[in-house]
């Protein structure tokens, strides 16, 4: 996903300095026209936006204790992880310590998006910062949705679009591996909800990934698992019944554990053909 990004920002003829833990993955955006730094430090010393899209809050707490001390005045940091709200809230008490502006920005989409600059943002941050981060929102995505001014809106659109999208995908593999079980093709059912008002592309294509067992990456199993967490806390946070995201979690868990954590989130339909003991 960052990868992804920071590409479509460099090609957007924006100046754009990278840094990343694993510095071969970072070298290749030099050819986009990135600069490519050593440390975090310098890679937001005089930057007037800073991104940072990393796996979840603790990464992006670590780095960026180690990078505000460097941010120039005035700098906005607009953090695309997805982190959930309580990370959000935090991180945004941690860029008001630093004395930067903070902009709560996850996206929806996966890899493909992300190269093709067609992410969705989902933005939360006061009105006056917009105009400054509008040209990396519209280097990276599609659409940019403004939530609201508070630290977390973003956040609180993005569990809510996450939850569905999780749900999309246990779901399928459930009546995938049913029907495997029952003995009735899969595609079967693919064809029964096809054009319908059941229908969803989502489910088309991950469907055909899961019968196949191309589980080639643009979400992996084990980010899916995260953010089944992160929505189930929210659940409870706001007194709502968290059952049905824990069992999603339990099933993207059980996926990641038994070899499929880096593997693309339709991998979750091993959990259903080989369950594990609870």
């Amino acid at each position: 996903m960052g990868a992804g990004m920071a590409r479509n920002i460099a090609r957007s003829g924006l100046a754009l300095t990278v840094w990343n833990r694993d510095a071969k993955k970072a070298r290749p955006l030099a050819d986009d026209g990135a600069t490519v730094a050593d440390d975090p430090a310098s890679a937001v010393a005089g930057a007037d936006v800073i991104v940072t899209m990393l796996f979840d809050a603790a990464s992006v707490e670590s780095v960026m204790e180690q990078a505000l001390p460097s941010a120039a005045k005035g700098a906005i940091w607009v953090q695309s992880s997805t982190v959930g709200l309580d990370g959000a809230l935090r991180l945004a008490e941690l860029a008001d310590r630093a004395g930067v502006d903070y902009v709560d920005a996850p996206v929806l989409g996966t890899r493909q998006p992300a190269e093709e600059g067609k992410l969705l943002v989902l933005a939360g941050g006061p009105e006056h910062l917009r105009d400054a981060v509008t040209p990396v929102f519209d280097a990276v995505g599609s659409r940019t949705m403004w939530v609201g001014p508070r630290p977390g809106d973003g956040h609180r659109l993005k569990l809510v679009a996450n939850s569905w999208v999780l749900s999309i995908m246990g779901g399928t593999a459930q009546a995938i591996g049913l029907a495997e079980g029952l003995g009735v093709d899969p595609q079967q059912f693919l064809d029964t909800i096809a054009g319908g008002g059941l229908d969803c592309g989502y489910a088309q294509l991950k469907g055909r990934a899961m019968m196949s067992g191309d589980y080639s990456t643009s979400f992996t199993t084990a980010g899916a698992a995260k953010d089944a967490s992160l929505i189930a806390d929210a659940l409870r946070g706001v007194g709502a019944e968290d059952n049905l995201m824990r069992a999603l979690q339990h099933q993207f868990s059980a996926a990641a554990d038994a070899g499929h954590a880096e593997d693309d989130m339709a991998s979750v339909v091993e959990a259903v053909r080989h369950p594990r003991s609870s």
